[in-house]
């Protein structure tokens, strides 16, 4: 099934030829990123390198104590995020089941970056790496 974007004018643009498991996850991700613009003024660029900001942000945010319910939004963009790095870098799909979300690398190895994110704000886990291992940089 083609699904198309149809503006005010009922015009046609090009079919989204994304899978719908990636509907909501491109939404977070583009949250994210207006917010750490807005205000942080904070410029994520979609690059395996802009998950370095990330990690820092993550881990300013568990320094300053707050709690994991008043981040849990915040953490779900940034892991939406570093998913839509992957995917842009590798041609990964994202996959749901249930309401989770993973991304899918054409190798066939499933990736949680929102795990990763809950993670990382916990001390112990990096975006930054997750991607590195995800696109096979560090190889």
């Amino acid at each position: 099934m083609t699904t198309y974007q149809v503006t005010p004018h009922d015009t046609r643009t090009a079919p989204d030829t994304r899978p719908s498991a990636a509907a909501k996850p491109v939404r977070w991700a583009a949250d994210a990123v207006a917010a750490m613009r807005e205000g942080a003024r904070l410029y994520l660029d979609y690059s395996a390198q802009s998950l370095w900001r990330v990690d820092r942000m993550i881990d300013e945010i568990r320094r300053d104590g707050a709690p994991y319910a008043a981040v849990e939004n915040a953490l779900r963009g940034f892991g939406a995020y570093a998913g839509e790095v992957i995917a842009r870098q590798t041609g990964a799909e994202w996959w749901a089941t249930g309401g989770d979300h993973w991304i899918r690398t054409p190798d066939g190895r499933l990736w949680d970056p929102f795990d990763e994110a809950r993670r990382c704000f916990a001390g112990n886990g990096s975006l930054r790496l997750l991607c590195r291992d995800a696109t096979g940089a560090g190889q």
